[in-house]
C-alpha cells in the first residue's frame, strides 16, 4: 500500500458527552483532514448508552462529516465500548493505516495525532501520547487526581515494565493497523477481558500488545483537564481493584497472560 492511499480512523467512546462533542469532533476532523500522506479519514463513535444527545449529536455530524456512530442502548461500561470501537476498526483499516484512539470530553487536544502517526512511521506499533515525557504536563486535575495517578504510573512501571512505555493509563493512542488487526485475530474477544472494571481496559490494551510483540513509543502530551465540561466517570475503587485483577491475571504461573504469551509476526518496517 503506498502512502497516499493510507486511511486514519478516529475512535472515539462517548457517554454523556453532548456538551463538548460537536466542537471537538469538529476539531478532529479539521485536524484529520490535514494529515498529511493520507488519502482518508473516518471518525467512529460508540455512543454507550448515554442520557443525554450525545447519540443525537453523533448522528447529525454523521450526516455532515465522514462519522460512523455505533450504539449501546444500555451503558456497558469503558471497556465493552473500547472492544466494540476496536473490533470495527479492525474490519476496515488495512495493515499501513492507523488507529487513533482519543476521548471526546476535549481533554485529547487532536495536534498531537501527527506527531504519534511520525512515530509510527519510524517503525513503532503503538505510539503513546504521555504527560511524563519532556514536554508533558496536565492541566485542572485535582491534587487527589494528581496522587491517584501518579500512585497507578509507579504501580505500572514496577510490575509491568514495558520499553518505551511511561504512561500506562492515557487512553490518548495510536496504532498501526496491521497490530490492531493482529491483536483482534489473536485474542478475539478477549482483546478486552476486564471491560466490567472501570478504566483498566486502558493498561489491559498495552499489555496484550506487549505480549504479541509490539514495539512502543511516546510524545510529550499535555491533557486538558481544565478543558473538561462533562463529569468524570471514572470510579477509582473499581479501577484500582481492576489493575490488581489484572496483576493476577499476568503474573498468575498456571496459564497467565505472561506465561501463555505467544508472540506473533507484527511488521516493524518504517512505512514507506
Amino acid at each position: 500500500m503506498s502512502a497516499v492511499e493510507r486511511r486514519a480512523v478516529v475512535v472515539l467512546p462517548a457517554f454523556n458527552e453532548g456538551a463538548a462533542m460537536e466542537a471537538f469532533i469538529r476539531k478532529v476532523d479539521a485536524e484529520a483532514a490535514r494529515l498529511p500522506g493520507f488519502s482518508s479519514y473516518r471518525i467512529l463513535v460508540c455512543d454507550d448508552g448515554s442520557h443525554d444527545d450525545t447519540a443525537d449529536i453523533a448522528r447529525r455530524l454523521a450526516e455532515e462529516l465522514d462519522v460512523e456512530v455505533l450504539t449501546h442502548k444500555l451503558n456497558r461500561g469503558l471497556g465493552e465500548t473500547i472492544r466494540d470501537l476496536f473490533e470495527r476498526a479492525a474490519e476496515i483499516v488495512g495493515d499501513d493505516d492507523v488507529v487513533i484512539r482519543m476521548d471526546c470530553d476535549n481533554t485529547h487536544e487532536p495536534r498531537y495525532m501527527a506527531p504519534m502517526i511520525r512515530r509510527l512511521d519510524e517503525g513503532y506499533d503503538v505510539v503513546i501520547a504521555s504527560r511524563f515525557q519532556p514536554g508533558g504536563g496536565q492541566h485542572g486535575l485535582s491534587l487527589y487526581r494528581r496522587l491517584i495517578s501518579r500512585a497507578a504510573t509507579m504501580f505500572m512501571r514496577t510490575l509491568f515494565p514495558i520499553d518505551g512505555v511511561r504512561e500506562y493509563t492515557c487512553g490518548y493512542r495510536a496504532y498501526r493497523g496491521a497490530v490492531v488487526r493482529s491483536a483482534i485475530r489473536h485474542y478475539g474477544n478477549n482483546f478486552i477481558q476486564l471491560g466490567g472494571l472501570g478504566f483498566t481496559c486502558s493498561p489491559e490494551k498495552l499489555l496484550k500488545l506487549h505480549l504479541l510483540g509490539a514495539r512502543f513509543a511516546e510524545v510529550p502530551f499535555e491533557l486538558r483537564y481544565d478543558q473538561k465540561e462533562s463529569s468524570s466517570k471514572m470510579l477509582s475503587s473499581l479501577t484500582t481493584f481492576g489493575y490488581f485483577v489484572m496483576a493476577v491475571l499476568y503474573h498468575w504461573p498456571w496459564g497467565g497472560w505472561r506465561s501463555a504469551r505467544r508472540p506473533i509476526a507484527v511488521p516493524t518496517d518504517p512505512v514507506p
